[in-house]
């Protein structure tokens, strides 16, 4: 089995659906809880034995660069302050040496895009990419989860959630030929067909184990749908190489990249942490009462 030793993390959207927020803040520095969207993706990179960490990013995202680096002047006033417990909240953002690397898109053109700025640093060797907007809560993280099911499929592998037929025409979604257990061996991927035409209900979610040759597939299908380099459209033109397969991860799916799936990320996170917890459904509960109230 190959170990998966790199992943991709397409970080140069805009993030136009949190405006005013974003205009100085990058989406992906938003806070969940206490810690920003990054940061989660990069634990469950962590966690699944990812050592290399490549950033895709666009202008206007330094302060995501600098939440990684050092900060020397801070943890110096900390530690002459004894706040161990604020140092130690520190240590998540701390990488090893030569782990980071960040590559600029100058425009975006498109997930597709993003992942083959990536060529050079990944190199010939699998890896994963893996989507910030899509915060997953599981006890085994869902790319640990991907990685150890790879090893058994090979080929291109994406994150799959089972979703109701109506909503297939937000995703894009697997046309499956043999389904076991966890895993669905498909043809291809179809995006955001009509639920008419919708040939499964298994919706692809924003984690990718990637074959090499998805950057061969890139360069060959150029510009795509909205005038952008579509990784679908690249990882359909591989699967009669490679081929390709869903996971579905044992966990729960926030889209952070909308404000109704922030706000309910924040809330399901809230409730799953012993400190915050039981005041914060005390606050909810009393909250929801005066609204029925009021009703």
């Amino acid at each position: 089995m190959t170990r998966i030793r790199k992943a991709v993390f397409p970080v140069a959207g805009l993030g136009t659906r949190f405006l005013p927020a974003t205009k100085s803040v990058p989406k992906e520095m938003l806070t969940l809880i206490d810690r920003p969207l990054i940061q989660y993706a990069v634990d469950e990179a962590r966690e699944a034995g990812i050592e290399e960490f490549i950033f895709v990013t666009a202008a206007g995202k330094t302060s995501l660069e600098d939440y990684f680096d050092t900060a020397a002047a801070l943890e110096h006033r900390l530690t002459a302050s004894g706040k161990t417990t604020a140092l130690d909240a520190l240590s998540v953002t701390r990488m090893n040496e030569g782990a980071l690397t960040f590559v600029r898109q100058d425009q975006p053109r498109g997930l597709g895009h993003a992942v083959r700025l990536a060529r050079r640093m990944v190199g010939d060797e699998p890896f994963a990419v893996i989507l910030t907007d899509d915060v997953i809560m599981a006890r085994k993280g869902a790319l640990s989860q991907m990685i150890e099911a790879h090893g058994n499929t090979g080929g291109h592998m994406v994150a799959t959630m089972d979703v109701p037929l109506e909503m297939t025409s937000s995703y894009g979604v697997l046309d499956v030929f043999a389904d076991k257990g966890r895993i669905a061996h498909a043809r291809g991927l179809v995006e955001k067909p009509h639920p008419t035409k919708a040939p499964s209900t298994h919706a692809v979610i924003g984690r990718y184990i990637l074959q090499p040759s998805i950057f061969d597939r890139l360069d060959e299908i150029g510009l795509g749908a909205g005038g952008e380099m579509q990784l679908t459209d690249a990882i359909n033109a591989d699967v009669g190489n490679v081929g390709v397969c869903g996971y579905r991860f044992d966990g729960e799916r926030f889209d952070c990249g909308s404000i109704q799936g922030f706000v309910q990320a924040t809330a399901a996170f809230a409730l799953a942490r012993p400190d915050l917890r039981d005041a914060f459904a005390g606050y909810v509960a009393d909250r929801t009462q005066c609204f029925r109230s009021a009703a």
